[in-house]
């Protein structure tokens, strides 16, 4: 069959076109995305973020944090979710009972007090290291977000970690309030990944959004790292549409990474033992393109 199908003739076409127009980041034309740029930094600081549940934030964070440990690189995950997801999958015991999460760490930085020392709250995991949280940490955005500075009270706790490790990786919950903001401006580069489902793309938007008035307002040298597609299945039309909306709507101002993670059980099969992926079943498919996806990250800064 003969594929002369053009965009006037297809009404999927039709339909991407239009959701290509509401994606397009919108306000002042000189307000552009900040992509990643040349400077260099001892520690590299970076935010998964998404508004949206259930696109893989935790999963890539402890899966990216495993592969750069494996390469000898010292890492540690901060778990900003109040879910706590992170510490569960990284085999983090009874975190409800813990003394020391980001929760307390967020106070004492708002409170201006001294911060316990690094040993009294970092708990070591496989090849990584993890500050872990608990659904206390929920209390913080309720009681403490309207207060001045209690969106750089991360930014206080990671300071002085800067000289201890080469990369920081962040979780952030699904939302924009306090705690991500948090994340934003404590980072130096933003990983959104997005997983080929409408709404998942949708929550880009709002995101590139929140991420622009961080860098106007609170930390001018937060970068867009790239969008990192994940939960793939490449051989289903669903992906292949996504796929050309998030081509044709962001890939002139953002970068989309060319590493594909593949929908695969192996993942589920990991977290369910509070592992990651690469320690699991280090020759799976997500094993391995975890792996490339850090050698990439790596490659461009």
């Amino acid at each position: 069959m003969c594929n002369n199908r053009t965009n006037q003739q297809n009404p999927v076409n039709k339909g991407i076109a239009a959701l290509v127009q509401f994606f397009m980041p919108q306000g002042d034309p000189e307000n552009k995305i900040k992509m990643k740029g040349s400077d260099k930094q001892m520690c590299k600081i970076y935010a998964i973020a998404s508004m949206k549940g259930g696109v893989t934030k935790t999963t890539t964070s402890l899966n990216l944090a495993t592969a750069l440990g494996l390469t000898g690189k010292k890492v540690l995950m901060v778990d900003l979710d109040p879910q706590g997801s992170l510490s569960i999958c990284a085999g983090v015991e009874n975190p409800d009972k813990l003394t020391h999460t980001t929760y307390s760490l967020l106070n004492a930085a708002l409170n201006e007090e001294e911060l316990p020392e690094p040993r009294e709250y970092i708990i070591p995991c496989e090849k990584i290291d993890i500050i872990p949280c608990n659904i206390k940490l929920s209390a913080f955005e309720l009681n403490r977000g309207h207060e001045i500075g209690a969106e750089k009270a991360l930014q206080t706790v990671i300071e002085p970690l800067k000289e201890l490790y080469d990369v920081i990786i962040i979780d952030t919950p699904p939302s924009l309030g306090i705690l991500t903001a948090n994340a934003l401006t404590a980072s130096g580069g933003v990983i959104i990944p997005v997983t080929p489902q409408l709404l998942s793309a949708v929550g880009m938007k709002m995101l590139i959004k929140t991420i622009q008035k961080i860098q106007k307002h609170v930390n001018p040298t937060v970068t867009i790292e790239g969008v990192l597609m994940s939960m793939c299945d490449t051989r289903t039309n669903l992906y292949k549409e996504i796929s050309e909306i998030m081509e044709k709507t962001y890939s002139q101002t953002v970068r989309i990474f060319d590493t594909i993670i593949p929908h695969s059980t192996k993942v589920g099969e990991a977290n369910l033992r509070q592992q990651s992926v690469l320690i699991y079943d280090e020759n799976s498919k997500p094993s391995l393109a975890y792996k490339k996806f850090a050698e990439e990250l790596m490659a461009n800064g």
